[in-house]
């Protein structure tokens, strides 16, 4: 094996741009492993553990560890580094003039109202700070930050009179431009506060299947309507979208709530209507709420679209185990409630996603899961949109097709829109061809996967 390994002093790329990277080498022929990332600890760490020999660097530093199967692939994936390093810069429109070092400094160059953060969560803390003491609103698209950073960003926040998205808000739509994990939604009536990013795409893509569209999506983070962080966002979220004459309806989603908060933030005194899309015992799924925001707003129910696997001889058994191997967590849950039994897999988590891609991105931790399973029936969810994967049922489309041939059912629940870069319909067309059930309500998928299951 042939290792290449570089530290590039001061050179700074987000950790969605960098994951894109590694994964990018990774297909090159002959690449077997890619680490380009920011030299924090954690990096190097995995770095090591791959059996580089890592020099010292900072986390401002650029890491690049390459191993190829011969001296030509590793030349070709340096190459490859060096064009896609320079693509994405020209994507993001870095300019030739050295860029701001500070978010504050970036705010005034650009005139900027909102900032992203997307670095490592031990360091999203002191750039989110920089953005609300300069007066933006700013998505924090980073996980792990602990919840004491969250609760004091969004006390400041909320006295600047701006906004904390996150941390770990996985999706935004502000004006029509879609941030972080962002299907491609038609413009509309349709307000969303989303304790979710998963949960918030559901909902929306089922309305935007039914000709219903969005004028802002507001997440806040997963955490915002728990006991500790107490709805601050949420509520913040709320009283913006309330005051916006393009919204006529909003729709709050949030994976399982605390009680106390949701009462809380159900008891607002606002003008607009809100439907509450809140997960839990008891509780509407994320369809049956977007099909109340189509009620209340006169609109038809349509039939969601649904691709039914070919038949097989028998009858579905009791007692056989179900699996759920998921990407999104508040999709993950809203599953597992609607299923009420068997075992699910948010591969979403943060103790998933330290230190690589997530799932959205990377399916690899997913697929090994799927290669695992040697009987009964596996329920997955697909989520399209810009950040997510470019094509996914070109890795999803094989495993099925051998899990299914080794007699396990699958069940899909694909999340996206006829507007998404991937192609809702294309996508579900080929999962569909590899032997799965497809659905675009992920409730319909749970309850079909039971179903199967023998429940």
């Amino acid at each position: 094996m042939n290792d290449l390994v570089e530290v590039r002093p001061g050179v700074y790329r987000d950790s969605v741009t960098l994951m894109r990277v590694s994964r990018a080498l990774t297909e090159r022929p002959g690449v077997a492993v890619a680490v380009v990332a920011m030299a924090t600890e954690l990096n190097l760490g995995l770095a090591r553990d791959l059996g580089f020999a890592v020099p010292s660097a900072t986390p401002g530093d650029l890491l690049v560890a390459v191993r190829a199967g011969s001296p030509a692939e590793l030349e070709d994936a340096a190459a490859e580094l060096e064009r896609q390093l320079a693509a994405r810069a020209q994507a993001s429109g870095t300019r030739g003039e050295a860029p701001p070092r500070t978010t504050r400094a970036a705010a005034r160059a650009f005139d900027a109202s909102l900032a992203l953060v997307s670095v490592p969560g031990e360091h999203a803390f002191a750039e989110a700070l920089d953005a609300v003491e300069a007066g933006l609103s700013v998505m924090i698209f980073s996980d792990n930050v602990p919840v004491e950073q969250e609760i004091l960003l969004k006390d400041l926040a909320r006295a600047r009179g701006v906004l904390v998205m996150g941390p770990d808000c996985g999706t935004a739509v502000v004006g029509g431009a879609g941030l972080g994990f962002a299907n491609v939604l038609r413009p509309g009536p349709v307000g969303v506060v989303a304790a979710s990013g998963t949960g918030a795409q559901q909902v929306t893509s089922l309305l935007d299947l039914a000709g219903v569209g969005v004028s802002h999506v507001l997440g806040v983070g997963g955490r915002d309507l728990s006991a500790a962080v107490g709805g601050r966002s949420a509520v913040q979220a709320l009283r913006a979208l309330d005051d916006d004459p393009a919204t006529e309806l909003i729709v709050l989603v949030s994976k399982p709530p605390a009680p106390e908060v949701a009462r809380a933030v159900r008891d607002l005194d606002l003008t607009t209507p809100v439907v509450a899309a809140l997960l839990g015992p008891g509780q509407d799924d994320l369809t049956t709420a977007a099909e109340k925001v189509l009620r209340a707003l006169g609109r038809d129910v349509p039939e969601w679209p649904s691709w039914p696997a070919p038949a097989r001889d028998g009858a579905a058994e009791p007692g056989r185990a179900l699996r759920g191997l998921y990407a999104g967590g508040t999709l993950c849950a809203e599953a597992a409630l609607v299923a009420g039994a068997g075992g699910f897999t948010d591969f979403g988590d943060d103790s998933y996603t330290r230190g690589r891609a997530h799932p959205m991105i990377d399916p690899a931790l997913r697929l090994e899961a799927l290669r695992g399973v040697a009987s009964g029936v596996v329920l997955m969810d697909v989520v399209l949109g810009h950040g997510a994967d470019p094509d996914p049922s070109s890795w999803l489309a094989p495993a099925i097709r051998d899990a299914v041939a080794r007699g396990v059912d699958v069940v899909v629940a694909v999340v996206g829109t006829d507007g998404d870069p991937q192609g809702l319909r294309a996508q579900a067309a080929r999962l569909n061809d590899a032997g799965a059930a497809v659905f675009t309500s992920n409730a319909a998928a749970a309850r079909h996967a039971r179903h199967l299951a023998g429940g």
